[in-house]
C-alpha cells in the first residue's frame, strides 16, 4: 500500500527536522515525569499552547501530530531563541489510561517552535487521543483517526470539504456545525489565511499594519487565524489534509510571478514565497516531506483510504504558467497548470489506482464557467478555464478512470457540476463530478438575491452546472462502495460568533455512473 508519496528530502530538510519526531518505540522519556525531573523543567510563559493542537495526513499505521509553542502569538510567538523539549503522548482512550506511544520532540526556533510528530506503529481505522507537555504545561487534548487497512474495501468515509476563511469577512462559524457532524477527516482546499491589509470595516480586523512579507509577519497572521475557537476545536477533533491556494502568499500568484510584478520585483517575491511557505509548514499538520526548500514546497501527495478511496492532492499554484489575458492565450497548448512532473504523477496515480473512488483535491475549479450570456465564451483565466488544452486532456483521461470526483475551493460559492469530456460540446460524455465548496467566511453574508440575479442568467450557457449558491458553509460527504452522498451545509451568518446551520441541498454520485445528481430539493 502507498501512503503518502513524495520526493526524497534534501539535506536541509533533514537538518531542520532532526529530532522533530522521536517515535514511541525509540523514545526513552516518559510523558509524566517523576517529581525530581519535573522540578528541573525550565518554566515557560503561561499560555504556551494557546494555538492548540492538530493532526493530519492519516495513514493506516500513523498520523502527524502538531502544535506550536507561542505564548505571545501575535508578536513573533514570544519564545526564546533555543530549542525546547516537548513531550507527547497518544492513547487509545480520552483519559490516557491506555497510552500506546510516547516520546519527546524538539520545538526548534528555526521552525517557529512548531512540533510535527510523525507517529507510526498505530492500528488502522482506529480513533486515538493525543496531547503535549512542555515547561510544566499541558496542551489541550486532540482526537485523531488512522486510515483504514490497505486491503479494506468497505465501510464509510465521512469527509468534510472546506476552503477560503477570511478573518476580516466573518467568524468561522461553519466549523461549529462541522464539529457536530463528526467527520473522519477534513479536506482543506486552500486560502487558510488571507494576506490582505487590516480593514477598519471588517467584521474582525487583521493583525499588523499591512500585508505580510516577512517570516515573522506571516507567523503572526497564521497565529491570529489559529486563535479562532471554532477552527481550533475542529483541528483538535479530526485529522486534516491541507493544501494551499493563492492567499497564503499573494492573490493570483503563479509560480514565482506575483499578481503585481511592477510592485514586487522577482527577488523580493522569492523572499516572500520563502517566508510564506515556511510559515505555512510551521502551522500545518504535514510531514517532513513538506519542509520548504527556500521558495519551494512539496505539497502534492497521495493518501489512501483502503481500497475505498484514493485521494490525490494537487498543487495548482507552484508549477503553473502565468495566467492568460485573452481567450487565445487560454487555448495555448504550452500553458500548464500542473507542470510536467506533477501531471505525470497525477496520471500515473489515476491509471494505476486500485480504489473504487478516485478523489482529486484541486484548489481551482475544473469545470467550465462561461461568464458570457449567449454566443461566445468568457472565462476566468486564473481557473482551469485559463489552461484549456491541459484541462481538456485531463478530462479525456478521467473518462478512463474509475469513479473520479473532484473537490475544489477558491470560488466563495457552491458550484456542483458534471465534468464533461469536451465542454465545447454539450453532447459530449460526462466523465466525472466536481464539488466546488463554498467559503467558510470569505465574502461574508452575501446578498443571495443579488447573486442569483447575476448568475442565474448564465445557467443556460453552462448546462453541466447542477447547483449554484452563495451561502457560507462547507460540504459533507459520506463515501461508501455504492455511492457518495453529499450535503451542502450552510450557516445563516458569519457576522456573529454563533450561527444556525442547515442543509441547503443533498446530492448523489452513483458508483459506476459518471456525474452528480441533485436529490433534494428537486
Amino acid at each position: 500500500m502507498t501512503g503518502v508519496s513524495g520526493s526524497k528530502s534534501p539535506d536541509r530538510r533533514r537538518v531542520l527536522t532532526a529530532g522533530a519526531a522521536i517515535l514511541g518505540a525509540a523514545a526513552s522519556a516518559q510523558l509524566w515525569l517523576p517529581a525530581a525531573a519535573r522540578a528541573t523543567e525550565t518554566p515557560l510563559p503561561d499560555g504556551v499552547f494557546g494555538l492548540g493542537v492538530a493532526s493530519g495526513d492519516p495513514l493506516p499505521d500513523g498520523v502527524v501530530l502538531w502544535t506550536r509553542l507561542a505564548p505571545d502569538p501575535l508578536d513573533g510567538g514570544g519564545m526564546s531563541d533555543r530549542p525546547v523539549p516537548v513531550a507527547w503522548e497518544i492513547a487509545d482512550d480520552e483519559r490516557f489510561r491506555k497510552p500506546v506511544r510516547r516520546g519527546v520532540a524538539q520545538a526548534r526556533p528555526e521552525l517557529g517552535h512548531s512540533v510535527h510528530v510523525d507517529v507510526r506503529g498505530l492500528r488502522p481505522g482506529r480513533t486515538y487521543w493525543y496531547r503535549f507537555r512542555a515547561g510544566g504545561q499541558l496542551s489541550p487534548t486532540g482526537r485523531t483517526r488512522t486510515a483504514p487497512h490497505p486491503k479494506s474495501s468497505g465501510g464509510l468515509l465521512r469527509l468534510a470539504l472546506a476552503s477560503c476563511q477570511n478573518w476580516q469577512h466573518g467568524y468561522f462559524t461553519p466549523y461549529a456545525d462541522m464539529l457536530a457532524q463528526d467527520p473522519d477527516v477534513v479536506l482543506f482546499a486552500g486560502d487558510y489565511i488571507y494576506e490582505s491589509t487590516p480593514s477598519a470595516t471588517g467584521v474582525r480586523r487583521h493583525e499588523g499594519s499591512g500585508e505580510p512579507y516577512t517570516l515573522e509577519q506571516y507567523r503572526n497572521r497564521y497565529a491570529q487565524y489559529r486563535t479562532d475557537p471554532d477552527l481550533a476545536a475542529m483541528h483538535a477533533a479530526a485529522p486534516w489534509i491541507v493544501t494551499f491556494d493563492d492567499h497564503e502568499i499573494d492573490n493570483d500568484f503563479a509560480g514565482e510571478i506575483p499578481q503585481d510584478p511592477d510592485k514586487q520585483p522577482h527577488d523580493a517575491f522569492v523572499a516572500r514565497l520563502t517566508a510564506g511557505y515556511q510559515a505555512y509548514y510551521e502551522h500545518m499538520p504535514v510531514r517532513a516531506s513538506a519542509v520548504p526548500d527556500g521558495p519551494h514546497i512539496r505539497m502534492h501527495r497521495r493518501l489512501e483510504f483502503g481500497r475505498l478511496a484514493r485521494l490525490s492532492v494537487l498543487d495548482t499554484r507552484q508549477y503553473r504558467s502565468d495566467q492568460a489575458t485573452t481567450q487565445e492565450g487560454a487555448e495555448d497548448p504550452a500553458r500548464t497548470m500542473l507542470g510536467a512532473e506533477q501531471k505525470r504523477w497525477l496520471l500515473d496515480g489515476l491509471r494505476r489506482s486500485p480504489a473504487r473512488w478516485n478523489l482529486i483535491c484541486s484548489q481551482i475549479m475544473m469545470a467550465e464557467t462561461d461568464l458570457r450570456v449567449g454566443e461566445g465564451k468568457l472565462w476566468y483565466y486564473d481557473a482551469w478555464d485559463g489552461y484549456q488544452a491541459e484541462r481538456n486532456a485531463l478530462m479525456r483521461e478521467l473518462g478512463q478512470v474509475r469513479n473520479p470526483v473532484v473537490f475544489t475551493g477558491d470560488r466563495h460559492f457552491t458550484m456542483v457540476s458534471d465534468l464533461k469530456e469536451d465542454f465545447a460540446d454539450p453532447e459530449s460524455d460526462v466523465v466525472g463530478a466536481e464539488f466546488v465548496g463554498t467559503s467558510v467566511s470569505s465574502n461574508g453574508d452575501q446578498d443571495q438575491d443579488a447573486f442569483h440575479r447575476e448568475w442565474d442568467p448564465r445557467v443556460p450557457d453552462n448546462p453541466h452546472w447542477k447547483l449554484i449558491d452563495a451561502h457560507r458553509g462547507y460540504h459533507l460527504f459520506d463515501i461508501r462502495r455504492d455511492g457518495i452522498d453529499a450535503r451542502v451545509r450552510v450557516v445563516d451568518t458569519v457576522r456573529r460568533p454563533t450561527a444556525t446551520a442547515s442543509t441547503l441541498a443533498r446530492l448523489r454520485v452513483e458508483e459506476g455512473v459518471p456525474g452528480v445528481e441533485k436529490v433534494w430539493p428537486r
